[in-house]
């Protein structure tokens, strides 16, 4: 695989064996050499759940202080079209909607149903299950708060799901943001994963975090002192 100078220069600053504070990781990340697009920022999280169990699933929504830098595009399965409308759905319905996305239509970030439409969703959950589309309660995607569920959304409420591997990735923001934008949504999805431990679960639920752009190494993180109270 070929590998950009960009990337090499990048590399060249992160030393593999060392975990970084959160203050020392975000402003490494910050003077890597830039893309010419806004690069989306991110934690992996390993976890120390047993993903082959289903009482030790793990998935859950973060609400991040300074927004996630991403214009989500929603879609809300309601009778209440206007309404849905008017908050900022990009299209709203419930029978038409079905149809287009059995058609194959799938152009939108994340779908919100009322509760009464969701007779008619659960038609979709094999197209929109696998791709983590499907409305849940648990992610507050099925309300019919339909104003405050798109304005959730919006306003940067980021869901994440463990992976067969028991990682999770969440975004939480760009480049763009100052490093202390980064870092206190760093910290709000850090203690909201860690919220979202099973309680069926004993043993060392975090195991190692790191942090990473769209085009950048990641950088091991040091997370045992600040969130020692939540581990």
């Amino acid at each position: 695989m070929k590998i950009s100078k960009r990337y090499k220069e990048a590399s060249s600053l992160v030393d593999s064996n060392n975990r970084y504070t959160i203050q020392d990781a975000v402003a490494l990340l910050c003077k890597m050499p830039s893309t010419k697009f806004d690069e989306t920022i991110e934690i992996a999280c390993s976890l120390g759940v047993d993903p082959k169990k289903s009482d030790q699933a793990v998935r859950g929504t973060v609400r991040l202080p300074n927004g996630s830098g991403k214009n989500v595009r929603v879609i809300v399965f309601t009778n209440d079209v206007e309404v849905a409308l008017a908050a900022g759905a990009e299209l709203a319905g419930i029978d038409e909607l079905v149809a287009k996305i059995q058609g194959g239509w799938l152009d939108f970030d994340v779908a919100i149903a009322t509760v009464s439409a969701m007779k008619e969703v659960r038609k979709l959950a094999r197209i929109l299950g696998p791709r983590g589309l499907m409305p849940n309660p648990k992610s507050g995607t099925v309300t019919d708060d339909i104003e405050e569920g798109i304005k959730a959304v919006k306003s940067g409420r980021v869901e994440y799901k463990m992976d067969k591997t028991a990682n999770v990735a969440i975004v939480i923001g760009k480049r763009s943001f100052k490093a202390e934008k980064i870092e206190e949504n760093l910290r709000f999805a850090v203690e909201s994963l860690i919220s979202a431990r099973p309680t069926s679960f004993s043993g060392q639920f975090l195991k190692n975090i790191s942090i990473s752009s769209t085009m950048s190494p990641g950088l091991k993180i040091d997370f045992t002192k600040e969130f020692q109270h939540l581990k």
